[in-house]
Formats: structure tokens, C-alpha cells, sequence
């Protein structure tokens, strides 16, 4: 049974966590900068000397090609991505991207081609720590966002994605959106508990939950913190706070599948001795069920409006990104659940709780995804971790799917 080299991937893993390696054993490689480009070029070195082709898009995504023997044929894709959250881990997207290059690597050791080409794909800016929304690349890619809008996008410092690219070279001459893949496959980690609690090693992903990110603004009256008795208040803070709490209670009406999250909060013109006037923050809603996450953010709406009258404050809740429930190919699934079974590995289907570049390829070509366990559950965060024996056991679903798709010929 063909298998990929566990060891050769496993030290192109940490050869790449060097690149932005924190002392806490994390990694900070934010999309666009140095140690992003740093990255991409070790990946790009390791993908010439597998004889493989490399271009990228003028979004920047990369794309390296291994051909096939039907120079007419659509390639089948696959990969993820190389950037990381400000304090992340060594296996989060990468995985994706070097278990495809070890796929490549295996197919070459063993002399095997394939009739339609392999392009294996690193997408830009997928975590959406530097500039949002996250998938930028993946969603300019398939069309999901204009050229123009993800261009333009800026981090908190005001650099927009054009510059940063100018800045590290990495603008390239393939038009955006892209071309139409036979397939998508992307290994990755699950970011979650699930598969290691049931000690599975593998999981089946058959689609991804929809999730809606709000940015809500709620303003009150700011005065004297010594001289303003608590019933005279508009507090824009505590009002927020009571905001969170029915927030957490919305949660456990659409339990378990309803997950919400306030990642982010910021006060404007904070100062110790005000009462907060004019507070912001994110929402994030997750639930693998459109009409449910609807609801979800319905009654988000009604009750947060009730607060802030009850309150006399203000709220403003806009909507800042959605993305629909993303049901998977089923001949790409199968794809992988053969693999698997091919293969003898115990494994489970699997909804995608996290947002991947996969989701907007699955609107633009089939596509499915594997998921491998990581430690605890933990990701972003410098803690993440993955055995090397699940690291391997993914890689080798992924090249198993991969050559199925692409019509393997084995030598004579």
C-alpha cells in the first residue's frame, strides 16, 4: 500500500514553524509580511526541487503544478495556507499545504503520473488576522469577491493588500478570479475536540456551518465617574455587558449547534474616571443551519434593541460578513471516504465547525476537505500541537483521493 514519508513531512512541518517561530513554540507569520514571504519562498524552493511549476495570481495567491499526462485536462487542486493568527501554531493551513507537497513528493518517488494535472495552492490572507475578511485570497479567487474590494483591504495600520504585495513581491500575472479546478481536496486540523475525544483519527468533512460576523455599536453618555449617580447613567458599557449575557442565553436556545463568540471589544476615548460612551464589538454566529443561524441573528437583534431602549442607549448592529452552510461534493467525499477505507483507518463524518478556503472552492468546483485531530482541541494558539502519527494518517487520505481524482497510471 503506497504511503507517504511520515518523516520527511513531519521535518518540512518544523522546518517551516522556524519561519515566525515564537519562544513560546508558536508561530506569528501574518499574511503579507516577511515572514510570510520567507515562508512562501522555503515552500516554493522545496516545490522546484519536486519539479513543479510555480505561478501565482494577482491577489497572490501561489500555485504550483505538477503535470499531468492530458495537457487539456483541469487540474485537481489542493492545499490551504500558510499564514497564521498573531499567536498561532505550527500545523493550522500549513498541514493542508506541505501534506500536499509530501502527496507530490510520494507520487514522484514512486514514478507514478496522472492524467489530469495537480496544482497545489496556497491561498492569501486565509486567516483574516492582518486583513479581513478572512479567505480573501480563496474568496478573489473564485469570484466570491471582487479584485477591486480585496485589493483594497487594509490592516489596522491603513497598508492595503495591494501594497503589502508590491512590498514583498509577490503580485503575480494569473487572472483573478481564477480557473475552474476538476476538484479540491484540503487536509487540516480540526481546531476542535471532537475527533480526539472519540479517538478517531480521521475525520470525513462533509460540508461547513454558516456563520455571520456582526460588528455592533452601542453609545450612551459619557460623564463623571465620581459625581454621577448609577440611576441617572447611560452606560454604554454595562449595557453592552447585559448585550453579552443574552447573547451567551441565545446560545443555549439553539445548543447544541448554536456557538456565538465577542472576540473583539474596544471603547472609544476610554479614560479611567468616564463612564463609557461609545463601545464597540464583533459577534461571531455559528450553526450548521442557514434558516437557524437567521434566527440566531433575529432574535440577536430584537433583544439587544430592547436593552439599549431599556437603557437609553443607542445600538447599531451591522452586518460585516456571511457565509452560507457549504454542503460538500458527495463524489468528492466519497473520494476520501474510499481512501480511508482503502486504507484501514477508523474515522467519522464530520461538519466543518471553522471557516476554511475550501468553503468558497465548494462553490466554484467539487471539493471535500479531511480533518485530522490536534491535541486538546487547540488552535489558534501557540499550544497547538498534532501527533505525527495522525499528521501522517491524513496525508496519506490525501494522496490516496488525489490520485484517485486525477487518474493515477502506475509504472510499468
Amino acid at each position: 500500500m503506497l504511503k507517504i514519508d511520515s518523516e520527511r513531512l513531519w521535518s518540512s512541518l518544523m522546518d517551516m514553524a522556524k519561519i515566525g517561530g515564537t519562544a513560546a513554540g508558536g508561530v506569528r507569520r501574518l499574511a503579507l509580511t516577511e515572514e510570510d514571504a520567507a515562508g512562501r519562498a522555503l515552500f516554493s524552493r522545496w516545490c522546484t526541487e519536486a519539479g513543479l511549476t510555480l505561478s501565482s495570481d494577482a491577489v497572490g495567491n501561489l500555485f504550483a503544478r505538477r503535470a499531468g499526462t492530458d495537457p487539456a485536462a483541469r487540474p485537481v487542486a489542493t492545499g490551504s495556507h500558510l499564514d497564521t493568527q498573531p499567536e498561532g501554531g505550527r500545523f493550522d493551513g500549513v498541514y493542508g499545504v506541505l501534506a500536499a507537497l509530501e502527496a507530490v513528493r510520494t507520487m514522484n518517488d514512486a514514478g507514478i503520473q496522472t492524467q489530469k494535472p495537480i496544482e497545489i495552492v496556497v491561498w492569501t490572507n486565509e486567516e483574516g488576522a492582518r486583513f479581513t475578511p478572512a479567505m480573501l485570497g480563496s474568496a478573489a479567487f473564485t469570484g466570491a469577491m471582487p479584485l477591486e474590494r480585496a485589493l483594497a483591504a487594509e490592516d489596522a495600520s491603513g497598508c492595503s493588500v495591494a501594497a503589502a504585495l508590491q512590498a514583498i513581491a509577490c503580485v503575480g500575472e494569473r487572472a483573478v478570479p481564477g480557473i475552474v479546478f476538476d476538484a479540491y481536496f484540503e487536509a487540516h486540523i480540526e481546531q476542535g475536540p471532537i475527533l480526539e475525544k472519540n479517538g478517531v483519527p480521521i475525520g470525513i468533512v462533509t460540508g461547513g456551518q454558516a456563520i455571520c460576523w456582526l460588528d455592533v455599536r452601542v453609545r450612551g453618555q459619557a460623564a463623571h465617574a465620581g459625581t454621577t449617580p448609577m440611576p441617572f447613567r447611560r452606560d454604554a458599557l454595562f449595557g453592552s455587558a447585559e448585550m453579552a449575557l443574552a447573547l451567551e442565553t441565545i446560545s443555549k436556545e439553539f445548543a447544541p449547534q448554536g456557538l456565538v463568540t465577542i472576540g473583539e471589544v474596544s471603547i472609544r476615548n476610554a479614560s479611567r474616571n468616564t463612564i463609557a460612551a461609545d463601545l464597540s464589538f464583533t459577534v461571531d454566529l455559528r450553526h450548521p443551519d442557514d434558516a437557524r443561524i437567521e434566527a440566531m441573528e433575529t432574535l440577536l437583534r430584537e433583544r439587544f434593541e430592547a436593552i439599549a431602549q431599556q437603557r437609553g442607549l443607542t445600538v447599531d448592529i451591522s452586518r460585516h460578513w456571511v457565509s452560507p452552510a457549504t454542503p460538500f461534493d458527495t463524489e468528492c467525499v466519497a473520494a476520501v471516504a474510499r481512501a480511508v477505507e482503502l486504507l484501514g483507518y477508523p474515522h467519522q463524518r464530520i461538519i466543518s465547525g471553522a471557516g476554511h478556503d475550501a468553503i468558497h472552492l465548494a462553490r466554484h468546483c467539487p471539493s471535500a476537505m479531511i480533518f485530522i485531530p490536534c491535541v486538546d482541541g487547540l488552535s489558534h494558539n501557540e499550544a497547538e500541537d498534532a501527533l505525527p502519527h495522525d499528521v501522517t494518517r491524513g496525508a496519506d487520505v490525501l494522496l490516496h483521493a488525489l490520485l484517485a481524482r486525477a487518474g493515477a497510471s502506475l509504472p510499468v
